[in-house]
Formats: C-alpha cells, sequence, structure tokens
C-alpha cells in the first residue's frame, strides 16, 4: 500500500520460524514498511522495553513464552500498542482468551500476503484513508449543495439541507483540514438564506392555512393521535437540544430502541424557552396564552421563572380538546432528582407521561459563565462530545432504558436549538428592553445591521406585546446583540458562546423523534 505520509510505520513481526517469512517481509518492506523480525516472544518483549512499533504481528505457538504470554507482557508495557495474533489454532478458547486480552486482531495461518496488508490498512491507516474518503465524499458533495441552498424555495427542501450539512458536520468531525473551514463556510451560507426564507414567510404563515407544524401543534397532530389509538407514551422535551445533538446520542438508544420516526420541524420566534415551550405544552400561540390564561403567562420583565406553569398548561391543553388522560409531569434539574424518579416509574399507569430535561440548557449557559467551560466546549465538536458524554453517564439514559423496560413509546423532542454566536451588531432600546442576546423586544428599538428581522406588528403572529408600540427585532446567522454602552466589552465577553432567541436552522430546525421499545 503506498503510503500517504513519508513516515515510514515500524512493524514488530514475532514468529518461531521466522525464515519461512521472508516473502513477507520482503512484500512488506516494498510496500514501505520497516519490519523487526525476531524468532521468540522473549526478543518481542525486550524489544518493546526500548522501542515504540506502530503494531506487531504476533505468532500464537511459540517455544519458551507462549504468544498469549507475550501479549500480556507488551500490552503491559505498551497497553495501547495494537497486536495481531496469528495462529494455526482455531479453538475457540484460544481465540477468547486473545480478545479478552485485548488483542487488536486474529488472523489464522495461512495467511496471504494481501491479508496483512488489509490488517495494516484497518488498523495503522484507517484514520488516514478515513479522512481521504470522507475529504473526497464532501468534495464531490459540495456542489450539490452550494445548488441546494442558491435554490432553496420551500421548508422541506431548507430541512434537507440543514440534515445535510449536519451529516457532513459529524463525519468531518476528526478531521482538521481545509475541508471543515469550507463546510463552515457553506453552513453560514446556508443560515443567510434560511434568514431571507424567513423573513419571506414567516407572517404569511400566520394568515393562511399552509401553516407547517410548529411548537403548538404538537399535542394535537402527533400526542392525541397517539393516545387515542391507546398508546402509552412519554413525552420528552430537552431542553435547547439541537440536531447534531441528537444525531450524537442516537446509537447509545439503539440497543433499547427502534426510531419509527424523525423529522424536524421549526421552532416558533423568539426561539426562547418562554415562548416556545410554553407554546408546545398549551397548544397555543403565546399571544392565546396571555389572553386566554392570563395566570400563567410570564412577561419579559417579570423577575419569576419564564417556564413555572407548564403542569397547568397542560391540564388547560388537554381540557379545551376534552381529553380525559390522566398525565404525570416530571421537570429533571439535577441528576439526584432523575435518580429519585426513575424507580417511580415502574409503578405508573397513566397514559401520557410529561419529562422536561435541562441539563442541555445549563451546558450551553454555563459556557457563557465559566471559564473553564469556555475550555471544555471550544467549538460545536466539544459540544457534542460533551452532550454524549453527559447523556452516557447520567441517570437520564438510565432512565430512559427503564422506560423500554416498561414498554413506552417515547416521543423526543425540544423547545429550540442553540447557534454559536461571533458577530456583534449594536442594538438601542429603552430600559425595559429585555436581556436576550437573540432577540428584543421593546419600545424605540433601533439598529443598523441590515441582517436583522423587525416584526412590527407582534399580534398578527401570536406574540404578545408590553406595551402597545412595541415590537420585536430578532438576530439572525451568528450575530448577536450588544448596546452601545461597554461594547468592546461585551462583544468579546460573549463571542464564540451558545445563544438563542433568533433566527437560524441551529434554533429552529428541531429534532422530533418516536423511540419503540425494542422488547
Amino acid at each position: 500500500m503506498p503510503q500517504t505520509t513519508n513516515h515510514r510505520y515500524h512493524i514488530l513481526w514475532a514468529d518461531d520460524e521466522i525464515q519461512l517469512l521472508q516473502p513477507y517481509l520482503i512484500f512488506l518492506d516494498r510496500k514501505g514498511y520497516d519490519v523487526t523480525a525476531v524468532c521468540s516472544g522473549r526478543d518481542a518483549v525486550d524489544l518493546c522495553e526500548t522501542q515504540t512499533f506502530d503494531i506487531v504481528f504476533l505468532d500464537e505457538q511459540m517455544p519458551g513464552l507462549s504468544g498469549l504470554e507475550t501479549l500480556q507482557e507488551i500490552k503491559r508495557l505498551q497497553p495501547a500498542m495494537p497486536i495481531v495474533m496469528i495462529t494455526k489454532s482455531e479453538e475457540e478458547n484460544i481465540m477468547e482468551q486473545a480478545i479478552g486480552q485485548h488483542i487488536t486482531d486474529y488472523l489464522i495461518k495461512p495467511v496471504h500476503p494481501n491479508q496483512i496488508l488489509m490488517c495494516l490498512k484497518k488498523h495503522i491507516h484507517s484514520k488516514e484513508i478515513v479522512t481521504a474518503e470522507t475529504n473526497k465524499g464532501y468534495q464531490e458533495e459540495f456542489s450539490d449543495i452550494g445548488y441546494m441552498i442558491s435554490t432553496a424555495n420551500t421548508l422541506d427542501e431548507f430541512i434537507a439541507i440543514h440534515k445535510t450539512l449536519v451529516h457532513w458536520d459529524l463525519q468531518l468531525h476528526n478531521i482538521r483540514s481545509s475541508m471543515r473551514d469550507i463546510l463552515s463556510g457553506q453552513r453560514k451560507e446556508a443560515n443567510s438564506a434560511w434568514a431571507k426564507f424567513i423573513i419571506r414567510n414567516y407572517e404569511d404563515w400566520f394568515t393562511s392555512n399552509d401553516r407547517p407544524m410548529m411548537s403548538p401543534d404538537l399535542f394535537k397532530k402527533v400526542l392525541f393521535p397517539m393516545l387515542d389509538n391507546g398508546e402509552k407514551l412519554f413525552f420528552i422535551v430537552i431542553d435547547n437540544f439541537r440536531y447534531d445533538q441528537w444525531k450524537t446520542i442516537e446509537p447509545l438508544l439503539s440497543q433499547w430502541f427502534t426510531i419509527t420516526d424523525e423529522r424536524l420541524y421549526p421552532s416558533i420566534l423568539p426561539t426562547a424557552t418562554q415562548y416556545a415551550r410554553n407554546a408546545i405544552f398549551a397548544g397555543l400561540m403565546p399571544l392565546q396564552i396571555e389572553e386566554m390564561w392570563p395566570d400563567l403567562w410570564v412577561d419579559e420583565e417579570s423577575e419569576d421563572g419564564k417556564n413555572l406553569n407548564e403542569k397547568d398548561l397542560i391540564s388547560t391543553h388537554l381540557e379545551r380538546y376534552r381529553k380525559h388522560y390522566d398525565f404525570t409531569y416530571y421537570k429533571i434539574n439535577n441528576s439526584d432528582f432523575c435518580e429519585k424518579i426513575t424507580p417511580q416509574l415502574r409503578h405508573l399507569t397513566t397514559p401520557l407521561n410529561v419529562v422536561v430535561i435541562n441539563f442541555i440548557d445549563m451546558l450551553s449557559h454555563s459556557r457563557t459563565d465559566s471559564k473553564m467551560m469556555r475550555e471544555l466546549m471550544g467549538d460545536e465538536d466539544a459540544y457534542r462530545s460533551l452532550t454524549r458524554s453527559w447523556f452516557e453517564h447520567s441517570p437520564t439514559y438510565q432512565m430512559l432504558r427503564t422506560i423500554a423496560e416498561l414498554g413506552y413509546k417515547i416521543v423526543l423532542t425540544t423547545d429550540h436549538g442553540t447557534i454559536r454566536v461571533d458577530e456583534p451588531v449594536t442594538i438601542i432600546g429603552d430600559k425595559n428592553t429585555n436581556t436576550n442576546l437573540r432577540y428584543k423586544v421593546g419600545k424605540s428599538l433601533t439598529t443598523k445591521s441590515k441582517n436583522c428581522f423587525e416584526i412590527t406588528r407582534p399580534k398578527q403572529v401570536g406574540l404578545p406585546t408590553p406595551n402597545v408600540s412595541s415590537s420585536y427585532v430578532f438576530c439572525t446567522g451568528n450575530d448577536f446583540f450588544a448596546y452601545p454602552n461597554n461594547f468592546n466589552y461585551y462583544a468579546q465577553y460573549y463571542r464564540d458562546t451558545f445563544q438563542h432567541g433568533g433566527i437560524s436552522m441551529e434554533e429552529m430546525l428541531i429534532p422530533l423523534v418516536t423511540l419503540q421499545p425494542k422488547h
């Protein structure tokens, strides 16, 4: 195999019949590998005490120190070194012992040179090969993605673009190459097109009968049909949960669940908990909640929590549609509470069970407030990695496993996503203007940015108005608002933090997944 770097990989090969392997050694030399050949396990161990090899080929049946004993000694010296066992024996117990001692691969004699070559490709060239093939795949699709972005004119087309970009973002996540920068450029181009699409269509969605399914429609269009069909459901809302984060944890759930439906739908604006999540649970736009249930709506200026009335909003929602389903409601803000409620789930008889999980929201906000978390979440890759690590080792994962064992179907979604911001834009407003960095609501809002979306008649899109002359202004792309006073300080402080409330595919196009327990 022609090597892709100037480095000649160094192989250690231990076999008591090494003289019979000369054709293999010549073959490997011609392919660009340096091979050190020894006749015993003891010689191999002695070399590993002073040298490092890229891979070791180890005969299982050698006099003196056996292959398995040599394996143990080398692993003690260099635990990460890949070791391939080569043997005449096909006995199952030998294979199991080798696998139990973390053997890298297992070959049965007689071995063909191409088997050796394939083994090298798999275990010391795999990263290079994957990088090359991934780069090639993205390069081949680059023009198609650009065409999709330039011609997109429907919600379904933008959903396809977002899925495609997330796919390549996940494929390229371990590759430090110019492809990452090119993909980032396409993401910004796509978000610019998405913002123009929303500015053209958002208000029209609320004055026509063609509005796509959005936050207030989930119960009516997804949950109620399942409940009416006799399904037992858990409706799980993970706050601030992006589509790429879902794709990161999806493999962890595959042993317990089958994904029977996965789609994206647009969150309402603002992409913030107070608006989008309350709209989900109430089945109403924020303005309707304020008018019909004023005691359950929390104004922007209020110091109270913006999501304290979710259980009551669900109750009013069920009553309005004459759905007489008993339900439970849990809000999980910490691991201790999750561990406490998980055993209680085994005694549930209610058909509808609602769970809100707030960890991801706390994670994104902690990056803003904590220097250490900024280091840990340097970019989207790190953000996703922390999400997966949290999920895999959290009580939430065990809770979902318990739900699968109980035979409940899960409908999983979020209220909105989040985006990493990098470009501050100046805005001027009165003292009552809200503090969110991605949208502002208030009187006499002024900004010089041409990329913002202003809604001057909020009631037409289902948004309450703190004052008669209030309007909403939304950031698009990776922008965030900063006031002229101390502009440079706040621009520096919030740059590269994860924010939500505005218009981007990451914030608005959110996952809705149905999970069917396998057993």
